[in-house]
């Protein structure tokens, strides 16, 4: 059996920008005429995307972190399972949900960190083998940083993996934190050998100003190390990806429509939030101002609020209560203007939230709504995980230009909501119990609304660019930073 070539993009810490570097890289490969995969052995996110099961899309649906599921996009190829075989989806600061190639394995959630990774890196192993055997390239993604020395024996999202693949390896710093050679240094004295004697080069990321004056500290890291600072990338603030971890970035920098005026979308940051990905969109609209609301006041200036997706529906409600938030919702919806809620923030929205068998956060519980629709919520452990293409019925008031509109989305979720008897004035906004409308309110069980290019430019008249525009400035970014040579290099 043939195995393809490997590249692995590691990083001294979190958001050094090891995700984007990794698109960028598949999408470079892939214009090469090289038929790249990405891979993951194991992603920490909230954010998930849908995906087949099984080789052909007849086994039904699993779920796989969006990073991976971008980065395949970017390679021109279709996501799958294999390319993020383990997925942790934090439900509280000491318990994660805990899934393994595209299904939840419930009985792993309270296996001990060091113990779970023994029994994970097996699939993670094999989904790797198996991506080398099906490719001539495969570009990894680590996670956090190779040099944490106190979990050095369990770490098979960098060294095994990378081991594992013979990887060709990159070793990315953020600089525009300040001491990135200092992290670099460090990082590569601390690493396993074996990664260490794959590490073909360092790249500094999110430089500002003259590179000149980086001189000669790129000389003297590799008198101490004999590594080559192979490039520097630039500050690129608008990348056009999502954020992997969270919320990981202030409010963006809008610009006002052609007719001078601006929209403040305002997104409910509560501490469980998950799939933000999908608002990235957003924050390249003209006219649009995105800002992460934490506090009434927030919500009280905002045109429109988002209720997003959730890993824990009743602690982000009791959140949003505690800080006023729940209050600050209310009110704008009385006073008329726009509020859309999806998934979690749809069970939100509704009269009670039900969960007897503790699935979210490991603790059985009943929590009232915002009362907003006439909804309830009752979780199982059984999930709903499958794409959606979803058509808009007859709507309302501020959602009237979505009217007879389809689209494409997935639908991630353990909760089964119902509508209460009784609720005639309540709109069916998708059929099959996927949305509602009353007044204001658009409630959806879907998510990928605004990834649509349709949407936007229904509500507001303009869509943002296209992913293939922003794969493709990527992979000339990283082509004017490293150049070609040393991109085909690695390959081999």
């Amino acid at each position: 059996m043939t195995r393809a070539r490997a590249i692995a993009v590691l990083g001294t810490s979190s958001h050094a920008g090891k995700s984007w570097l990794a698109t960028a890289l598949c999408r470079w490969y892939a214009r090469e005429g090289i038929a790249v995969a990405p891979f993951k052995a194991q992603n920490m996110s909230n954010n998930a995307r849908v995906v087949p099961l099984a080789d052909g899309g007849d086994g039904g649906s699993g779920e796989i972190g969006s990073a991976q599921y971008l980065q395949a996009l970017a390679a021109g190829v279709t996501p799958e399972v294999r390319m993020n075989p383990v997925l942790l989806k934090p439900e509280a600061d000491t318990r994660s949900q805990v899934v393994v190639m595209g299904t939840v394995r419930a009985e792993l959630a309270d296996v001990p960190w060091r113990e779970r990774s023994a029994l994970l890196w097996p699939f993670a192993q094999r989904a790797l083998a198996e991506l080398q055997a099906r490719h001539e390239l495969v570009v990894i993604e680590g996670a956090g940083s190779p040099a944490e020395i106190n979990l050095a024996a369990s770490d098979f999202v960098n060294t095994r993996s990378v081991i594992a693949a013979d990887a060709a390896t990159l070793l990315v710093t953020d600089i525009d934190r300040g001491g990135a050679f200092a992290h670099l240094h460090g990082t590569h004295a601390l690493m396993d050998a074996g990664v260490r004697e794959r590490l073909r080069g360092f790249v500094l990321n999110k430089f500002r100003g003259d590179p000149a004056l980086l001189a000669p500290a790129p000389e003297q890291l590799q008198a101490l190390t004999g590594v080559p600072t192979l490039a520097v990338l630039p500050m690129l603030r608008d990348h056009g990806l999502p954020e992997e971890d969270g919320v990981a970035v202030d409010d963006a920098i809008a610009e006002p429509d052609a007719h001078g005026s601006m929209k403040t979308i305002a997104i409910v940051a509560a501490p469980h939030i998950s799939n933000l990905d999908e608002f990235q969109p957003l924050r390249a609209l003209p006219g649009v101002r995105v800002a992460w609301a934490r506090d009434a006041a927030t919500v009280g200036s905002a045109d429109l609020v988002v209720l997003p997706g959730s890993k824990h529906t009743r602690a982000d409600l009791a959140w949003m209560r505690e800080r006023g938030l729940a209050a600050a919702i209310l009110a704008h919806v009385q006073a008329g203007k726009p509020l859309v809620a999806i998934c979690g923030g749809l069970q939100i929205t509704g009269a009670r939230i039900d969960d007897p068998e503790g699935v979210e956060g490991g603790l059985p519980g009943s929590s009232e709504g915002l009362g907003l629709l006439p909804l309830l919520t009752r979780f199982e452990p059984a999930k709903q995980v499958r794409p959606a293409h979803a058509r808009f019925g007859t709507l309302h008031g501020p959602w009237q230009a979505l009217s007879g509109l389809a689209w494409h989305g997935y639908e991630i979720r353990a909760g089964r909501t119902a509508l209460l008897e009784g609720a005639g004035d309540v709109a069916a906004a998708l059929p099959d119990g996927l949305g509602w409308q009353r007044g204001p309110v658009l409630a959806l069980a879907v998510h990928g609304l605004f990834e649509d290019a349709a949407v936007p430019q229904a509500l507001w008249g303009a869509a943002p660019a296209s992913l293939d525009a922003v794969f493709d400035r990527l992979a000339d970014t990283v082509d004017a930073a490293f150049g070609r040579k040393v991109l085909l290099d690695l390959t081999r």
